[in-house]
């Protein structure tokens, strides 16, 4: 019989990091799924779960080498630029093979009205000139650089936001909920709220995508923030080949 294959540290809750746990765990190669801890209840992947920071690059390396990792993958949020640069720096230092795993980003349609923003204070200021009643769906930490604006405002976030997101808007109303979302249900919000700007961040996948659908069939303007720089590692797509260099890189 072979010897257990070395442990896979999956970074993130993605829905993306969820699959790919599931589908390691059914190949019987031991993981453990690191979480943020930033949503009161998260979906929980398969495997062994840690919730929590690992105190930087420093930190995260002395977890790699006390931890027998044999590989990790980055499945964070796209917007989740602290932990990738600690990863990146991270798994160097220990000499530990990374893998970024990431949806591809949304691209615009013919009938789409986009327009790109570089960060969330860049669409704060370009939000005026395009609505008066916007959706937002950028997440409660980035609710702080709309809080200057005089205009009416709703933010989806699966949490509430509280004192540690900053000051928020004044005119703010706050919607609970979690994707998946269907176009007709997103329609239904836009209507209801006679919603006449769209913004969010260029998260890409399936699960939120309706919402632009929605915006396209009532020609709606969408800022989208644009994704930040990352790390240079090497770089997966889509789970199938992500699995595929977990198990090259952890056969004993």
């Amino acid at each position: 019989m072979g010897s257990i294959a070395p442990r896979v540290l999956i970074l993130g809750g993605t829905s993306e990091a969820r699959a790919l746990a599931a589908e390691l765990v059914a190949r019987e190669v031991p993981v453990t799924s690191s979480l943020a801890g930033r949503v009161a209840k998260p979906r929980l992947p398969q495997g062994d779960i840690r919730v929590g920071g690992f105190g930087g690059p420093d930190g995260l390396a002395r977890w790699l080498a006390d931890h027998d990792i044999g590989a990790v993958v980055d499945a964070t949020h796209p917007f989740a630029r602290r932990i990738s640069a600690s990863a990146a720096t991270a798994t160097a230092s220990a000499g530990v093979p990374v893998l970024r795993l990431e949806r591809p980003g949304w691209q615009p349609g013919d009938c789409d009205d986009w327009h790109w923003a570089d960060t969330l204070a860049d669409a704060a200021r370009l939000l005026p000139r395009l609505g008066t009643r916007a959706l937002l769906t950028t997440g409660r930490q980035g609710l702080a650089e709309f809080a200057g604006l005089d205009m009416w405002l709703l933010a989806r976030c699966v949490d509430p936001p509280d004192e540690a997101d900053g000051p928020l808007p004044a005119r703010l109303e706050v919607t609970l909920s979690r994707g998946p979302y269907r176009v007709a249900d997103e329609a239904e919000l836009l209507r209801r709220h006679r919603i006449d700007v769209l913004v969010t961040k260029d998260s890409g996948g399936d699960m939120t995508a309706a919402k632009l659908h929605a915006a396209r069939d009532a020609s709606i303007p969408v800022i989208v923030v644009r994704r930040p720089a990352r790390p240079d590692m090497p770089h997966s797509a889509d789970v199938k080949s992500a699995v595929r260099w977990v198990v090259d890189r952890t056969k004993r």
